[in-house]
């Protein structure tokens, strides 16, 4: 298709290889009047499988000679004024990938950057400034936003590094309207989301894989606005619209972008968690209750000098949870005609088939998951045990309970010997069975019978007790298995390289000091009772106790690498050193 520069205009997209430089080019190319210049950090532009086919917007473009590539180094003016000149708009946004958790990179990247590009676009002679930011930069990560309109003021105190950085860029953008002809305007669109996001759907699926899927993190009573990808694209060119033809309203302002539909937090992440097939969370857990525990892991992680990105999903699924943050995009709609092209719903459907690779591996029918056996029930063998304990049978287990109950109360309880217990116990066991059996032909009024046949089905029902081959070579087996890891064991703990295994040993030794020897009645007693209990109850929440067993395992595990790092490895002495090494032979000659 050949290009008519008369009605074409030609612009640059300043991080055009983003999550939403992407969109927005694509949106520029299928308008149809643009001559699109993509400039990015990368040497040389490498195209998504995506975006490599034939027909594709990019592709179909850059062969025509519609669009074309530029590298650019926001910290080297000379570099954005060779990508910008003889464009007549300038669409600037950048990552939070920019940042990077390094003060000085995302300093000299988003603010400084934004200035080198200011002082191109005026020497280039650019009409039009539009710079992407972030509705973020006027929350302050403690207060709720109703409503909020561009009358807000910028936070005293913001929730990351990139937000303060992006209110230092947005702020220069805005000052630098009307000086040298140059029109700028800045759009603030809230909690992005769509294909390709590389923020927030990905921490959301981070904490989903993790522990803490099973609970709902802070207050399920939290609105937020979200805003499809598309239609934030769809705001930047309305914006620059109307900067070239209502300038005196538009231009020097910033304009709060949404979806028009504030929606529950955590309802709008559990739409698209689930989609992908992720389960439903049904336990609550306080904001300040995950916040102290993150808090906790962050403190050791920098102790120890490494760093664990679930913790920083987590925080960031916190940060969305914890507040209301609703904006009132009347401004917006009213002065650069902006409204959402892609409704919350088809954006959630479209994001979720775009994240298809980061799915949760299902059963293929709904039929395995009814018929699948539960954890306890492989754990107990899947026999009478495991009836009994899960309660199959109730009247079963009942008889089971009170069974244990009596034993607990005759060897624990009364302040017998195990002999004496024993003794008195067999006692009565033979005076109920000699006054059953003289009862039991009375009671079901059968005559009396003979001695042979009496003899005969006694001799039937008594059961006979076999241990088979296969079964004691496996005992056999099992003993010398844990003689084994017992050696094993002491050996390490003997050379003392392994402080963790010490520390677990120690502790293992003092519970078994605890409850066995010191409390064995009492602990006994408990056990017996919590095992007809705590199966049962964990066949049914076996999810969220996992979850919460996970979360206190996990702050275990790191309080004992943080203490295990700190002690220093033995050195051997050297008198012990080469000690069996046999004596150099003395030269004969």
């Amino acid at each position: 298709m050949a290009i008519d520069d008369d009605q074409s205009k030609t612009c640059v997209v300043l991080g055009g290889r983003s999550f939403i430089g992407r969109c927005l080019v694509v949106r520029l190319l299928k308008l149809g009047n643009w001559i699109v210049r993509v400039a990015d950090s990368a040497q040389s532009l490498q195209l998504d499988p995506s975006e490599s086919k034939y027909d594709s917007p990019l592709n179909r473009a850059f062969s025509t000679g519609r669009a074309s590539y530029a590298h650019v180094d926001l910290r080297h003016k000379s570099t954005i004024i060779n990508a910008i000149e003889g464009s007549e708009v300038v669409f600037y946004m950048d990552d939070i990938d920019s940042c990077n958790h390094d003060f000085y990179f995302g300093y000299s990247i988003i603010v400084r950057g934004v200035k080198n590009v200011v002082n191109a676009c005026r020497r280039c002679k650019v009409k039009r400034l539009i710079y992407n930011s972030t509705a973020d930069v006027v929350f302050d990560n403690s207060h709720d936003i109703i409503s909020g309109n561009e009358t807000l003021l910028y936070s005293s105190k913001f929730k990351n590094l990139y937000c303060e950085l992006k209110s230092q860029a947005e702020a220069h953008v805005l000052l630098a309207n009307d000086i040298d002809g140059l029109l700028t305007c800045a759009l603030r669109p809230s909690n992005v989301f769509g294909p390709g996001d590389k923020f927030l759907l990905p921490s959301l699926i981070e904490v989903a894989k993790s522990g803490w899927a099973k609970f709902i993190i802070g207050s399920d009573q939290t609105i937020s606005d979200f805003t499809y990808v598309e239609n934030v694209a769809h705001a930047l060119v309305c914006a620059e619209v109307a900067l070239a033809s209502r300038m005196f309203i538009v231009s020097g302002k910033v304009f709060f972008i949404t979806n028009f539909e504030p929606a529950r937090s955590w309802q709008f992440a559990l739409c698209m968690l689930e989609g992908l097939g992720y389960y439903r969370p049904i336990i609550k857990l306080p904001a300040v209750v995950v916040r102290l525990i993150v808090f906790l892991i962050k403190w050791m992680h920098s102790n120890m000098n490494f760093r664990d990105l679930k913790h920083v999903s987590v925080h960031n699924v916190i940060q969305l949870m914890s507040h209301t943050r609703t904006y009132n995009c009347s401004a917006a709609e009213r002065h650069i005609e902006y409204s959402p092209i892609v409704s919350l719903d088809d954006g959630i459907t479209l994001t979720v088939k775009s994240f298809t690779h980061l799915a949760k591996d299902l059963p293929s029918t709904r039929l395995g998951d009814l018929i699948e056996q539960s954890k306890m029930e492989e754990l107990l063998g899947s026999g009478e045990v495991a009836d009994i304990l899960l309660w199959r049978d109730e009247r079963r287990s009942f008889l089971c309970f009170l069974g244990v109950g009596f034993l607990y109360y005759w060897f624990c309880v009364c302040e017998r010997r195990i002999i004496s217990s024993t003794a008195y116990l067999l006692l009565l066991l033979m005076v109920v069975l000699s006054g059953y059996a003289r009862l039991s032909p009375k009671v079901y009024g059968c005559s009396r019978m003979s001695p042979r046949v009496s003899v005969c089905s006694i001799s039937r029902t008594i059961p006979c007790f076999e241990v088979s081959e296969m079964c004691m070579r496996s005992s056999v087996r099992t003993v010398a298995n844990i003689w084994n890891a017992v050696g094993h064991v002491a050996r390490s703990l003997a050379e003392g390289s392994d402080w963790s295994l010490f520390f677990k040993v120690v502790v293992s030794i003092y519970l078994f000091k605890l409850l066995i020897v010191n409390f064995f009645p009492t602990s006994l007693g408990l056990g017996l009772a919590f095992s007809f209990i705590l199966f049962f109850v964990y066949e049914q929440y076996d999810v969220e106790i996992d979850g919460l067993i996970g979360i206190v395992f996990e702050i275990i595990r790191q309080c004992v690498v943080c203490v295990t790092s700190r002690i220093p490895v033995p050195t051997p002495s050297p008198l012990c050193i080469n000690t069996n090494k046999p004596a150099k032979l003395k030269d004969q000659s």
